[in-house]
């Protein structure tokens, strides 16, 4: 458990008499069966933790067991409650500062059992970048903050993957996300959902409206949501055959999308690529001749022109 997550988890607990594991891995944002370690963990080091199973269950931090939160400023604990960042998501959200004095506070209230053992913190530290990613680049995300926290509808200059120049639009936001080392802006656009990535949005100004989002939905609910639809698009499946000595640096590359068909070959296996249009047969070029895309028809015809252009450009 990173000293993050633990802060996190101990003021979830603090702020209602009892919850469930569901909810306390909803705010932490982390799997069930993740909340249940860290729970035993936090039992192991001696917080008095009442846990009861069934239907009308649930988790329950007994006195003793509270952090004294009275020396944090409004700010402070506003910072101390972001959950997901790493040193450098805060940095580029502007939140590095209070959160460092928000952390040091609590430390120096907090007194957990002498073990022995190094504490948490010093053996686990996270790094949310991608391999080989470049420095960030568009709208750096704490400019935004401002608007956002004031509950007001955006105009944006935004440019599409594929587009070339930017277009201006309105946007109803949500919030901000973090996810796999980029951020966006989650923003209902013509009254629908949707991710617009920070390094597409050209320039933006508020509107002197208020935003019109759905009261029935949260920031963490339609970023759940959106991003859900993304990893488990059902659009369209491209068929291929790959070479097996391939198959690690596919999924390294390919994740949640590559299904492996044949798991038995030791020449060349029948994987299935899950995309949301034909256009999302580029990855797979760069396998060069490890692999052929058997179906559908349209995704064959679209990597032969594809081919095709790069040949001309070579020619």
């Amino acid at each position: 458990m990173t000293s993050e997550r633990f802060f996190s988890l101990l003021l979830a607990l603090q702020s209602r008499e009892t919850t469930t594991t569901t909810d306390l891995a909803a705010r932490v944002g982390v799997s069930v069966r993740t909340v249940l370690r860290d729970l035993r963990w936090l039992q192991e080091a001696g917080f008095p933790l009442l846990i009861r199973r069934g239907r009308w269950g649930g988790v329950t931090l007994l006195p003793g067991g509270v952090l004294d939160t009275s020396r944090l400023t409004p700010s402070e604990r506003d910072h101390l409650a972001l959950h997901g960042l790493d040193d450098r998501q805060r940095e580029q959200l502007g939140a590095a500062a209070d959160t460092r004095r928000a952390h040091k506070k609590m430390r120096s209230t907090l007194r957990l059992p002498d073990t022995g053992a190094l504490p948490l913190s010093a053996v686990v530290t996270t790094d949310n970048r991608p391999w080989f990613a470049g420095d960030a680049e568009g709208l750096p995300p704490a400019t935004l903050v401002g608007d956002l926290r004031r509950g007001v509808r955006l105009r944006i200059r935004y440019r599409r993957s594929g587009d070339v120049e930017a277009t201006w639009r309105v946007v109803d936001p949500y919030g901000l996300l973090a996810k796999a080392g980029k951020w966006y802006l989650v923003a209902d656009s013509a009254a629908r959902p949707r991710l617009h990535a920070l390094e597409r949005i050209a320039d933006w100004e508020p509107i002197r409206e208020a935003r019109r989002t759905r009261p029935d939905v949260t920031l963490e609910s339609v970023a759940s949501e959106l991003t859900a639809n993304w990893e488990n698009a059902e659009g369209f499946r491209i068929d291929a055959e790959l070479d097996a000595n391939q198959l690690g640096r596919a999924r390294r590359v390919l994740g949640r999308r590559l299904t492996v068909r044949d798991t038995t070959a030791t020449q060349r296996i029948r994987i299935t690529v899950t995309a949301r249009d034909v256009e999302d047969v580029r990855p797979l070029l760069q396998f060069g001749d490890s692999v052929t895309v058997t179906g559908p028809a349209e995704a064959r015809e679209h990597i032969q022109e594809i081919a095709a252009q790069i040949l001309r450009g070579y020619a």
